[in-house]
Parts: structure tokens; C-alpha cells; sequence
């Protein structure tokens, strides 16, 4: 095991960067120095899901019990649903073994989760990264405020924009996918007593709506898919009308219970959906990336923060198995080896579910489409979630291992 004296830097104090601090300390007794930007750890007023294959790892961190305590567990199983809400088929949000379910979170309340594993004194706020530079004594990291500090290893967990992807070599466009959508909150009590306690998806012409409880299902939590050039001559979001969005969904084409959710909303904002091709490469030497600087994706498979969750376990797994300082760089290759497939994959396949969704290109033939996502639901559920980030790694420290003897 790495030295506990290791100076290891995470850049980027999201859900990513804590997670990456909680593993690295529980599983490589590693206690790694994470730098914000911000002036306080938060996260946007909105919804994110925590799926089956990252609950299976926040078990074993030890956090899972007390996300769960402020997240929502639905009844049971989502839906998806045609315009008008007829059931195309139902979306089991959970493993195989029935072990571990979705989770609805309020982006807030999982920060703040996962920060209060963190002690506070290895959290650096208001440090916005500038530069990294491997020196002879090891990864410089300087920061606007002017600071500047020397790590053995650093670890680039800041985001779709990463500074820290740079330093590796990598420097892929943003692909804009020709969405936006609009997303917020709605406070539970305002929908009918009857409303269902699960996700929902409505999917129509070239747009798509979804919804799922939050916060011990006080709020529910709502995207919604709409086709969109603004992103490209201005910024990427912004707050939005709520009329804006209402108008995309209304006619009779649209499921009334749908319009009646819309009318709930008291104030939403829209975002550009970007994402970027897989990478070619994740490290170079004591530096490498950790969740959307890595592998940015889009929100329709919800994998993103999941994914980084996986890669926090498998890096500090292999973290755990570096005997000296001077192992880090062989510990991130093998990290970036193992992981680079599995996000490439799911980059791809929510590329794919968004078309789905909003019956482009093939899925234009609904019945396709309709017939896909069927199938889709038990691959989703065998190949994401029963996925186990710690122990496909550990498999392969052994094969690393063995192949060295050999």
C-alpha cells in the first residue's frame, strides 16, 4: 500500500472529487488534499440518481445508509410511456440480485453526504486550478489565487472543462448534441395524491420528459429533452421561463397528466447537452482523470456521476496495491486500462438511449424504438448495474500481477 504520507491531489470538489477522497482513505489509506474552485461545496438545485452499480460502492465506502436517508427510493419499477402515457414498458431501476435500487438525490443533499466523510481540513476552497506541470519533484499545481503547491500524484476530477486533461495530452471538442434541456424541482405535495412514487418517461416527437421522486419524496426531481440551437450562439445555460417550457409539451398530443406535473413547476433552468468522444488516453505519468473530465457523457442512461463513482473505487483500488511513491504512475495506468472500455461504452450507449428517446435517426420507426427499449432494460441491468467496480479491478490487479511473473 502507498505510504500515508503520500501527497496526492484531487483538482475538482464535486460528487467525483469527494467520492475519490473517501476511497482513496478507506481503501488505499491515502488522505488526499482536494481543491475547489468554488468558495463552498454544492452542486446545482436539481436531480441526480445514484444507480445500483454505484450504491454497491458507497456500501463498501460506508456512506450508502446515510444517502439513502436523504434520498428517495422509488415503489418500484419506472416506466416508459409513449405522448400520451401509454406504457411502452417498464425500467427495473435495480440489480439483479435486488441487492441495491435507484436512488433520487438532491444534488445538495449528495454533496453534502459525501462532504461530511471528508475532513474538512484536506478541502481547499476557492482554489481554481491554472496549471499542472510534472517537475522532478513531482506534479506542480498552481491556482489563480496564486497559489502553488508540489503533490506526488495528482488526480483531475474538474469536470467537461478540465485543466487537468491538458497535462495528459488530451484536448477533445465538446460535441453538442442539438439538445437542451430544462431541469428543476417540484414540490411533492402539489401533485395528485395518487401520483406514482417512481420514474416516469414520456417520449414524443423529438423530445422527451422525465420524472422521479427526491428527498424522502418531498420533491421530484424533472428533465425534459428539447431539440436546440441555442447553445451554439451563446452560453451553454441558463434560466429559463417556465411558459418556455410548458409550450413544448402542450397540444393534444400530450399526455394531460404530464401538462398537469408542468403546471406544478414554479421556476426552471436549461443546460446544453454536451458531451466528448472517448479519450484516447487517461494518464501520463503521477497525473490522470477521474468522471467527466475523463469521459464526459450525456444524462440519458443517468451514468455520469455514477461512472465517476466506479472510476473512484478502481483508482483507489489500485492505489491500495502500489508498495511505493514510485509505483503511482504504473497504479494510473492500470486504473485507465480498465476503465477506459467500460466508459467508452456507456458514452456511446447514451448517445444512443437519448435517439431512442426522441425517435431520431432509426428509432424514427416507433416500433423500433419502442422494441429496443425493451431489450435495453435487461442489458441495462445486467451490464450497468450488477457491474462491480471493486472487484472487476481487484481481478485485475491479479492478472497484472500474474502477467508480470510471467
Amino acid at each position: 500500500m502507498v505510504h500515508s504520507n503520500a501527497r496526492i491531489a484531487i483538482i475538482g470538489g464535486g460528487m467525483g472529487g469527494l467520492t475519490a477522497a473517501i476511497a482513496l482513505r478507506k481503501i488505499a489509506g491515502v488522505q488526499a488534499t482536494v481543491f475547489e474552485q468554488a468558495g463552498q461545496l454544492g452542486e446545482v438545485g436539481a436531480g441526480v440518481t445514484v444507480a445500483p452499480n454505484a450504491a454497491r460502492v458507497l456500501d463498501r465506502l460506508g456512506v450508502l445508509e446515510r444517502i439513502r436517508s436523504v434520498g428517495a427510493v422509488p415503489d418500484g419499477h419506472g416506466v416508459y410511456q409513449d405522448a400520451q402515457g401509454r406504457m411502452v414498458t417498464d425500467a427495473a431501476w435495480e440489480d439483479t440480485a435486488k441487492e441495491y435500487q435507484n436512488i433520487g438525490m438532491y444534488r445538495p443533499d449528495l454533496i453534502d453526504a459525501l462532504a461530511a466523510e471528508v475532513d474538512p481540513a484536506a478541502v481547499r476552497l476557492g482554489h481554481r486550478l491554472t496549471a499542472v506541470e510534472e517537475t522532478d519533484d513531482g506534479v506542480r499545481v498552481e491556482f489563480e489565487n496564486g497559489g502553488a503547491e508540489v503533490f506526488d500524484a495528482v488526480i483531475g476530477a474538474d469536470g467537461i472543462h478540465s485543466v487537468v486533461r491538458a497535462a495528459v495530452g488530451q484536448h477533445p471538442e465538446p460535441v453538442y448534441s442539438g439538445y437542451i434541456v430544462y431541469r428543476g424541482v417540484v414540490d411533492a405535495s402539489r401533485l395528485p395524491e395518487d401520483w406514482p412514487m417512481i420514474s416516469q418517461v414520456w417520449m414524443g416527437d423529438s423530445r422527451h420528459f422525465m420524472c422521479y421522486p427526491l428527498q424522502q419524496r418531498r420533491l421530484f426531481n424533472f428533465v425534459a429533452g428539447i431539440p436546440s440551437d441555442r447553445p451554439l450562439h451563446g452560453p451553454w445555460s441558463g434560466p429559463a421561463e417556465v411558459a418556455e417550457l410548458a409550450a413544448e409539451f402542450a397540444g393534444d398530443g400530450w399526455d394531460p397528466r404530464l401538462q398537469h406535473f408542468i403546471a406544478q413547476v414554479d421556476k426552471t433552468f436549461w443546460w446544453g447537452l454536451f458531451d466528448h468522444d472517448p479519450l484516447t488516453n487517461w494518464s501520463r505519468g503521477p497525473i490522470t482523470l477521474l468522471g467527466d473530465a475523463a469521459h464526459t457523457m450525456l444524462p440519458h442512461q443517468g451514468q455520469g456521476v455514477n461512472q465517476a463513482i466506479e472510476d473512484s473505487m478502481a483508482l483507489a483500488t489500485f492505489l491500495a496495491a502500489a508498495d511505493e511513491v514510485s509505483d503511482i504512475p504504473e497504479a494510473f495506468r492500470r486504473y485507465t486500462a480498465v476503465r477506459m472500455q467500460r466508459t467508452a461504452i456507456l458514452q456511446n450507449g447514451s448517445r444512443r438511449a437519448g435517439a431512442m428517446f426522441d425517435a431520431q435517426y432509426e428509432f424514427a420507426d416507433l416500433a423500433k424504438r419502442d422494441a429496443d427499449i425493451r431489450v435495453g432494460r435487461d442489458f441495462r441491468r445486467g451490464a450497468v448495474f450488477d457491474y462491480d467496480a471493486q472487484k472487476v479491478a481487484e481481478r485485475a490487479l491479479a492478472r497484472f500481477r500474474k502477467e508480470r511473473v510471467a
